[in-house]
């Protein structure tokens, strides 16, 4: 499989890791809970990356460098991975639970009210 964004589907990355995951013989060890702790492991090796740095300073890390940008990317491979696998074990169909979560989330929080502030400031 090859192709960015615009070219790969979200089932495809779920079969993609639903491959890896079989020829391992991990779904033995792929159970929600265990899942769901991988993530919030992986998600944290994430923050690492940026835990001494300051906002301005992370946002020029996606702009220049390369060498310093490639442990994030790998990072958050890991992290969607993980959500990936979870969603396969569940059966959850990811682009209906991100627009019905995106549903929620604009009359929780609706544009007029929330422009240019977050949800504490409210």
């Amino acid at each position: 499989m090859s192709g960015n964004d615009r070219e790969t589907s979200i089932d495809e990355l779920k079969q993609l890791v639903e491959q890896f995951v079989s020829q391992r013989d991990w779904h033995q060890f792929h159970a929600p809970k265990n899942l769901s702790m991988a993530l919030a492991i992986e998600a944290a090796e994430l923050m690492e990356h940026f835990q001494w740095i300051s906002t301005e300073e992370s946002r020029q890390l996606a702009a220049g460098d390369v060498q310093r940008l490639q442990p994030v990317r790998e990072e958050l491979a890991d992290c969607i991975c993980y959500c990936l696998a979870l969603a396969n074990e569940m059966q959850i169909d990811i682009a209906t639970a991100v627009r019905d979560k995106m549903v929620k989330n604009a009359i929780k929080y609706p544009a007029d009210q929330f422009r240019g502030r977050y949800g504490a400031d409210a």
